[in-house]
């Protein structure tokens, strides 16, 4: 049973609307083949009524309204008149688990809220409605109260009830407890079918539902993204994938392909954000960051589990950074459909690492910037060099620059203002060029261009057109900052004016951006 829709939206700052939980129930049922669903909490709210007869209006129509849930409380006939009104026709009704809530919370005793139970349950069936029955606090209960959670048990046994809902609401149990407590009460209850409801407050969900189906559980309550309150509950992706590769004498009809796609839908509905290391549907999950991983890919799969992204309609991909090694840009050109010689491949390779070191975020997309920047260098010798600069923008102040420039071994400094960094970077140049007796190519045209998806940090590339004698060059820079690209554009049309000659700048025209 998923229960994303009720036990997930006690995530601390979710409400899924009605359309939502109408969308969301659909996906669960129909893609992800989950086989039941529990979609709310009776009485809650107008809108959560409204959410609870939308779904049930649709899978009324479409054959699903037995596997359509609602959490009901003790409450005489209050919650069975609103699940009515809500075309709902199967509760889990809340009882205690434990002597401790039993005593404290309703100040009942065993007997009163056992007749209190039998009354819900005994109108329920008269309304045509099926019966679950859920005991709250039940981990603490066989921590602390066995003989009450026994008796609770005796009584429930007898009474018209599908499903006994086994939850760890605290999420307090250890694996080796949850194996105990489920196999103490399948064993003495054979006839009976109980469910495990774990919670994730010390991260052990998904080993304690190894356990419990270890144990003879008959079914598991999971949600997407192991939403939940508190820390969430027991992840459906990974609570599936360990199913299937560990526990095979468990079937589901659980559709692996769908979880991820059910992960990102749940994820953008409630706004809580998927950790990109999260296992099966994080972002980064199926990335190969380390260099020697993407080689050992390479050589008979060395780093392949069972783990196959496939499984679950996803990709293999291979980061880009200070731990690349040629294999990982290698698999990345691939898929780009780009060949390079292996020195070329060496130089994109090193700048890749250099970005890197700057913490700099290198994706595929920028991968075309890098390698035509990388190429563009290696064909201009540097004798020209920008040693240093410093670029200020203030509001109603003229940007200025300060920059030193290296000529061999003579090292020249100047300062100007501009009507932007890039323009006074410009002018203090000039000013050097002139003492020189030199004159700067004009700038005719600056264009600007950033990878698909980038963001604030993402690589930016300037590409600059200069006239020389009379004929278009166009030179770029690559970097995170969009004037220390077109700087580096420029240091490189320094170098092709001082170093090459003029028939040399007709061919180098139309080479540089090829």
């Amino acid at each position: 049973m998923d229960t994303t829709l009720r036990d997930g939206e006690q995530t601390s700052g979710v409400s899924f609307s009605a359309s939502e939980k109408l969308t969301i129930a659909q996906l669960l049922l129909q893609d992800v083949k989950v086989d039941r669903i529990e979609i709310a909490s009776a009485r809650v709210s107008e809108g959560e009524f409204q959410a609870v007869k939308k779904v049930t209006e649709w899978a009324k129509a479409n054959g699903y309204l037995d596997k359509i849930e609602v959490l009901t409380f003790v409450d005489g006939d209050a919650s069975i008149n609103w699940m009515l009104q809500a075309g709902a026709r199967v509760m889990n009704l809340l009882t205690k688990g434990s002597l401790n809530h039993l005593t404290h919370q309703l100040k009942k005793t065993p007997t009163e809220h056992f007749e209190d139970i039998r009354k819900v349950i005994e109108l329920a069936q008269s309304s045509g409605i099926d019966c679950n029955v859920y005991l709250e606090d039940w981990s603490n209960g066989m921590r602390n109260s066995r003989d009450y959670v026994f008796e609770a048990l005796d009584f429930l046994v007898k009474l018209p009830i599908q499903r006994i809902l086994l939850p760890d609401t605290l999420g307090i149990l250890t694996p080796s407890e949850t194996y105990a407590f489920v196999k103490s009460i399948v064993d003495r209850y054979p006839n009976s079918r109980f469910e495990f409801h774990a919670h994730n407050d010390y991260d052990l969900s998904v080993a304690n539902v190894m356990e419990a189906l270890r144990a003879g559980a008959h079914g598991l309550h999971l949600t997407v993204n192991g939403m939940g309150e508190r820390t969430g509950n027991a992840p459906l992706a990974s609570t599936i994938a360990v199913l299937n590769d560990f526990m095979p004498e468990y079937e589901t009809s659980v559709n692996e392909k769908s979880l991820y796609s059910i992960s990102k839908l749940i994820e953008t509905f409630s706004g809580i954000r998927i950790p990109s290391n999260k296992p099966i549907v994080g972002e980064s999950v199926f990335t190969q960051t380390a260099g020697i991983h993407a080689d050992g890919d390479k050589k008979n799969n060395l780093y392949f589990s069972k783990l196959m992204p496939e499984r679950f309609g996803r990709l293999r991909s291979y980061a880009l950074g200070k731990t690349s090694g040629k294999a990982n840009i290698e698999n990345n050109l691939r898929d780009l459909g780009i060949a390079l010689s292996d020195a070329d491949l060496k130089k994109v390779t090193q700048r890749i690492i250099e970005l890197g070191d700057r913490k700099e975020t290198v994706t595929p997309d920028d991968l075309p910037y890098i390698i035509s920047d990388v190429l563009d260098s290696s064909t201009i010798e540097e004798r020209v060099s920008i040693v240093n600069y410093v670029l200020t923008h203030s509001k109603n102040l003229k940007p200025s620059a300060t920059l030193q420039i290296r000529f061999g071994d003579d090292v020249y400094e100047e300062s100007a203002q501009g009507d932007g960094q890039y323009d006074a970077f410009m002018n203090a140049l000039k000013k050097i060029y002139s003492q020189k007796g030199l004159h700067l190519p004009m700038l005719t045209d600056y264009a600007v261009r950033i990878p698909p998806g980038g963001k604030t940090d993402a690589l930016c590339e300037t590409i600059i057109t200069w006239e020389i004698n009379g004929k278009d060059v166009k030179t770029r820079g690559l970097d995170s900052d969009q004037t220390v690209s077109a700087i580096m554009a420029t240091q490189k049309m320094l170098n092709i004016i001082d170093n090459v000659s003029n028939t040399f700048v007709e061919d180098i025209s139309t080479k540089i951006l090829n």
